[in-house]
């Protein structure tokens, strides 16, 4: 999966737009959301997306980590997100798939993964052991 960065314009229908040229390219959006006048949408094929909406609308595209949280425990974001912050990792944008999974995107790919992996080994252990 990737995260296309997406400039939405200023006007009523813009997303409506941004959403029927993605369907229409045969790209399923597979998370995401907008705020003003950017857009995070989740999808498998950017090449796709790019042809879709063309260059002056798409942002960036992005690999995202992706992690799994226990719904059932609270404060999970939380604890994530300050492992990243102490290991230095700043967090660009947060958000959840349309399967439950948070989607990071961090300025530091690599370090971020490694955060990530920790975490997800720490999860399994306490899970393990409860």
């Amino acid at each position: 999966m990737f995260d296309l960065t997406i400039r939405v314009a200023d006007h009523v229908g813009a997303l409506a737009e941004i959403g029927e040229a993605l369907g229409a390219a045969g790209v399923s959006i597979e998370g995401g959301g907008a705020f003003g006048p950017v857009a995070h949408f989740l999808v498998a094929d950017p090449e796709a997306a790019l042809r879709a909406l063309g260059p002056d609308r798409i942002i960036a595209v992005r690999k995202p980590l992706v992690q799994r949280l226990d719904q059932e425990t609270p404060g999970q974001v939380g604890a994530l997100t300050r492992l990243m912050a102490d290991a230095g990792i700043r967090i660009d944008a947060l958000y959840s798939d349309h399967t439950g999974n948070l989607i990071l995107l961090v300025d530091n790919p690599e370090a971020g993964a490694t955060v990530s992996a920790t975490w997800t080994a720490h999860q399994q252990t306490s899970t393990t052991t409860n």
